[in-house]
Order: structure tokens, then C-alpha cells, then sequence
């Protein structure tokens, strides 16, 4: 049997990403152990943190909402060959967007007008905010890693100024913007589940949990049943196949930048318009960069995305109810567990691909031989 066999799919999606996911936990084990905490205890205070009462699922799905978002904008630029990089960049964005759209419309229109606009704002504003690094890959060569993370740093820069000069409250010294109008805020979860007759705590989950699911949807649609997805994912593939199959790869790079810089815009749906209900600053920190991670984990499949990101925002909630409940681990222990997943999950994605493709093609010979026997 050939050694460059492909992986099986029920290996490469659940298998290989458990292993990553269990040496992570491994890993995080040793370190509690190191520092005089009891791993088993932690565990337990971890999964009743995000899931041993109303509110902590509520938060736990709140933060699941955002990495959905930038987990699906990391897959749909991998599947046309790109790593965007730039999530945390066009979520910040995305927020503006939508954060302008209150500001300015919304003293003339009724909410039920703005929160549509905003929302298509933030998606419009975080593409915006993609096109640029996409036009340079695609037409003069500049590598979309690095220009995605330069307009991290450009996006972060320019927030600055706008919250600081532009759009701070007046008479006020904190760099945020004034509270929008209540008619502009995104209905939560608890109130929106009240007028049904379920009566659930207080959280900062709100509908855009909803939309965020409705957009691995259509990614799914987009990139597997559309003629535009099939391009994509040919160019991604073998580009100089691309091109002899009458497909313009620079095209394909460009279309699939705006829909991924979209995507993590919409980040700034929740954080903005749902749960801050003001313009602010570094609401957006480590969503886009534990999107590249949960994309990975996930396979860049919209149902991998959705599970990568429950473990994310499990990990999120839960970290914050350990920091909270035992002396010994700080909130930046939590940040460690979670760069120890991103790890696994990441940059040491395929430590066990070669262990599991030997014993794979053990066990496919063995069975071979038998069959011929």
C-alpha cells in the first residue's frame, strides 16, 4: 500500500484533533501539578464554571458566538489557499461599522431599521478592511500573512484616535462612546426567552449567537454547493490547475478575503450592538487570533468550527470561574490553557500524523493481506 495514502477522514477530523486536544490537557495537568494545584479539582471547577449554572452557559455561549464568526473567517480564506491573519484587525472594524451606524442613523431612524443597517455595516467595514491586503496578494505579491498583521496594528492605531478624538462621550475622560438608544441593542437571550415564558439568569448571551450559526450555514452552502465555492477551493488547491480550468485565482483570492474580513467583522454584531451597546476600546482581543485555532481544530468545516468553538468558549468561562474560585491560578495561568490548546491545536497540528498514519497502514495491510488470503 502506498505511503502517501490520504489520511482518512474519521481520523484527520475526530481522531487527530482528540489526541491534540488531550495533550493539551495533559500538558495544562503538569503545569497546575507544578504550581500545588489539584488538576481534578481544577477540571471540576472549570466544567461547573461553564456549565453548572444558567449564567455561566450563558457566557460560555456568548464567547462560543465570536469564535464561530472568526473561526469561519480563517476557514473560508484557507480553502482559497490564504492564512488571514488578520481577524483581530477586521473585527475591530467591524465594530466601527456598526457602531457608526448607531451613532450617526440613529437619531433619524427607528431601531428596528438601524440594527439590520449595523449589521450589515459590520460585515461591509471588516471586508473593507480585508480587500486592501487581498488586492496586494493577489495583484502585486505582498504576502497576506504579513499585511494582515500590519493592519492589525493599523486598526488598533486608528481606534485609538477615533475613540479618543472623534467619538468619546462628552465631559467624559474614558475613551468610549456614548450609550446607544436601548431600540438599538440586539434583544438578549433572557429577555428575549422571558416573552415566551422561560425564565433563565441574566447574561450577555443575545440573538447573535443565532446569526453566527445562520453564517455557518451559509459558508457551508457557499463553499461546498456554489460554483464560486468550487472555484475557491480549486485555487486554494493547485492554482496553476486553476488557471488552465479557465478559473482567475487573483479573482478567487480577493472574493474569498472579503468574505472571510466579513465574517470577523460581524464579531463586532455581538460585542457592539449586543452585549456593550457603545463604541470601545479592545473589545475584540484574542477572538481573531483563537479563530486560526479553532478554524484548525475544526477542520475548516462549519460543524468542526461550531464544537471547536463551544471548547473555546467552555475554556474562555470556565478559565475566568477558576481564576475566580481557587488562589492558586491566576488569569494568566488561564491564558496559558488556552495558548496550550491554540498549540496542539496549531502550530503541532500534526505531531501524531505520522504514529497514526503508520498504525493506519498496519492495520489497512493486515486486512489487505487477509482479504487476499
Amino acid at each position: 500500500m502506498s505511503q502517501n495514502q490520504a489520511m482518512p477522514f474519521w481520523m484527520n477530523a475526530i481522531l487527530l484533533p482528540l489526541l491534540n486536544l488531550l495533550t493539551a490537557f495533559v500538558a495544562i495537568a503538569v503545569i497546575f501539578l507544578v504550581i500545588g494545584v489539584d488538576p481534578i479539582e481544577a477540571t471540576k471547577i472549570l466544567v461547573l464554571g461553564a456549565f453548572g449554572y444558567e449564567e455561566g452557559i450563558g457566557f460560555m455561549l456568548y464567547y462560543t458566538t465570536n469564535f464561530i464568526f472568526t473561526g469561519l473567517a480563517v476557514a473560508v480564506a484557507f480553502h482559497a489557499g490564504l492564512f488571514n491573519i488578520g481577524g483581530e484587525g477586521q473585527a475591530y472594524i467591524g465594530g466601527l461599522g456598526a457602531g457608526l451606524v448607531c451613532l450617526t442613523l440613529g437619531q433619524w431612524l427607528p431601531g428596528l431599521l438601524i440594527i439590520p443597517l449595523a449589521i450589515i455595516a459590520s460585515a461591509l467595514f471588516g471586508a473593507a478592511w480585508a480587500y486592501i491586503p487581498a488586492v496586494l496578494q493577489a495583484y502585486r505579491g505582498s504576502h497576506i500573512v504579513i499585511t494582515t498583521i500590519m493592519f492589525n496594528y493599523l486598526a488598533a492605531a486608528l481606534m485609538v484616535y477615533l475613540m479618543v478624538n472623534v467619538f468619546r462621550e462628552q465631559g467624559q475622560m474614558t475613551p468610549q462612546s456614548a450609550e446607544f438608544d436601548s431600540s438599538m441593542w440586539l434583544p438578549s437571550m433572557h429577555v428575549l426567552l422571558a416573552k415566551f415564558g422561560i425564565e433563565i439568569e441574566s447574561s450577555p448571551l443575545n440573538i447573535s449567537l443565532f446569526i453566527a450559526l445562520l453564517a455557518a450555514v451559509f459558508v457551508w452552502l457557499f463553499i461546498w454547493h456554489t460554483r464560486w465555492g468550487y472555484q475557491l477551493r480549486t485555487t486554494g488547491s493547485n492554482a496553476k490547475a486553476a488557471v488552465y480550468a479557465g478559473i482567475k485565482p487573483s479573482k478567487m483570492i480577493v472574493l474569498s478575503m472579503l468574505i472571510s474580513g466579513g465574517l470577523a467583522g460581524m464579531v463586532g454584531i455581538n460585542e457592539i450592538l449586543g452585549v456593550n451597546h457603545r463604541l470601545l476600546l479592545d473589545f475584540h482581543l484574542g477572538y481573531g487570533f483563537a479563530g486560526i485555532a479553532v478554524a484548525l481544530m475544526g477542520r475548516n468545516h462549519p460543524v468542526g468550527i461550531i464544537i471547536a468553538s463551544l471548547l473555546f468558549g467552555i475554556l474562555y468561562q470556565g478559565g475566568a470561574e477558576l481564576a475566580f474560585e481557587m488562589s492558586g491560578i491566576t488569569r494568566d495561568i488561564v491564558v496559558v490553557m488556552q495558548g496550550l490548546v491554540i498549540l496542539f491545536s496549531g502550530a503541532l497540528e500534526f505531531l501524531y500524523k505520522p504514529w497514526l498514519m503508520k498504525l493506519y497502514l498496519m492495520m489497512s495491510g493486515s486486512s489487505a493481506a487477509k482479504e487476499v488470503a
